[in-house]
């Protein structure tokens, strides 16, 4: 049966093609060769000759990524910031980019120290304010709109739809950092996006071992092949290992997001309106200000991120994370495991981020322990 015909959870399971032909085997084999043997006239067997071009267990996974997000192609990187890296090197000298307010702040930071070289233009917006939006577009020298929906660490929602309109009236390509959407329950591609972003550190790979970056693109044109020689020539595309790990992580992606997913909501509806907090920061709640456009764009769960509102002081949050039992204090999120973290500790010190603010990346245990975990961690 073709992938075409296949449901996506059943093409994560068998990360397209599981069963090994060779060998029988029923786990996708690891090939770690740096170099290919060529033929009798000095002619390549296959597609590459050394591994910095590629290697066959990458394209395994690139090619299981891209079937789930409706792509093209797929590209992986050793890392989302290399992937970012990548991707804001083909945006022309002077050109404009445009960016939401608030997002994750390795990727504010990267384009902001562009700007200051005179590299490139940015100009921001806050998420929801589509004249917002419309004013930080510069008609015919925007080049790159770059989105995060949910938006790290506030969750706001952007609509991608309408933001692919505006980004393409002005010329402009729409990138989506979909993270904390997995490719479960957004499709970027599908709603006017012209590529799709994703740490795969984060959902994809799942079990905070693996660190990579994944671009999808809808259409594989100049640009998508640009990206592709400045991957060779930067050495920055992902290793036989963790491309092997990758592929593994994302055999039970469907899974995992939907447990995560289903204990985030619990959480969320629990701690909504309690006396220890000031607010839940999550969009499957119906008050969070981009629910309605999350319902129409986050059709299988609104993802295991959330962020909560300490009622005090930089104090009082950080007095929160040292009573936790069941939360463990790091950086990451989309692991089995639930993580919690003050981001503003972490970020740099002009981040826009409060001082209460907690970041939680839940997991897939038990939600009554998550919720016991936080009840006694906060003390009310």
């Amino acid at each position: 049966m073709s992938e075409d015909a296949l449901r996506p959870e059943t093409v994560a399971a068998h990360a397209l093609d599981a069963y090994d032909e060779a060998t029988g085997a029923v786990v996708p084999p690891l090939h770690a060769a740096t170099t290919f043997a060529r033929n009798a006239d000095y002619g390549l067997r296959g597609p590459v000759s050394y591994q910095r071009n590629g290697h066959p267990t990458l394209w395994q996974a690139e090619r299981t990524i891209a079937a789930l997000e409706g792509g093209a192609e797929a590209q992986l990187f050793a890392s989302g910031m290399a992937a970012l890296v990548a991707l804001v090197e083909t945006v022309p000298e002077g050109a404009h980019v445009v960016l939401p307010d608030v997002l994750y702040y390795g990727t504010r930071d990267w384009l902001k120290r562009q700007e200051s070289k005179d590299r490139l233009t940015v100009a921001t917006f806050k998420a929801g304010d589509k004249e917002g939006l419309e004013r930080a577009i510069a008609g015919g020298k925007t080049d790159l709109i770059w989105i995060e929906t949910p938006a790290n660490p506030s969750w706001d929602v952007i609509d991608i739809a309408e933001t692919a309109r505006l980004a393409h009236a002005a010329g402009a390509i729409l990138a989506v950092d979909s993270t904390a959407a997995a490719a479960v329950t957004t499709h970027p591609l599908a709603l006017g996006a012209d590529i799709v972003f994703h740490s795969a550190t984060k959902y994809l790979n799942g079990h905070s071992d693996v660190l990579a970056g994944a671009l999808v693109t809808g259409e594989v044109n100049d640009r998508w092949n640009a990206l592709k020689a400045l991957r060779t020539q930067h050495g920055s595309l992902l290793a036989p290992f963790e491309s092997w790990m990758l592929i593994r992580g994302m055999r039970t992606l469907f899974v995992r997001f939907r447990q995560a997913s289903s204990n985030a909501l619990a959480i969320a509806r629990h701690f909504d309106a309690h006396p220890g907090l000031e607010a839940v920061l999550y969009p499957g709640l119906q008050g969070h200000p981009g629910h309605e456009i999350a319902r129409r764009q986050m059709t299988d769960g609104f993802g295991g991120m959330m962020s909560l509102l300490v009622r005090g002081s930089l104090a009082d949050t950080t007095a929160v994370l040292k009573r936790l039992r069941v939360f463990i204090p790091a950086t990451s999120l989309g692991g089995v495991e639930s993580l919690i973290e003050h981001r503003k500790l972490i970020e740099s010190p002009d981040s826009p981020v409060p001082d209460n603010l907690l970041r939680l990346s839940i997991g897939i245990e038990a939600a009554e322990d998550l919720i016991t975990d936080l009840e006694q961690a906060l003390g009310v």
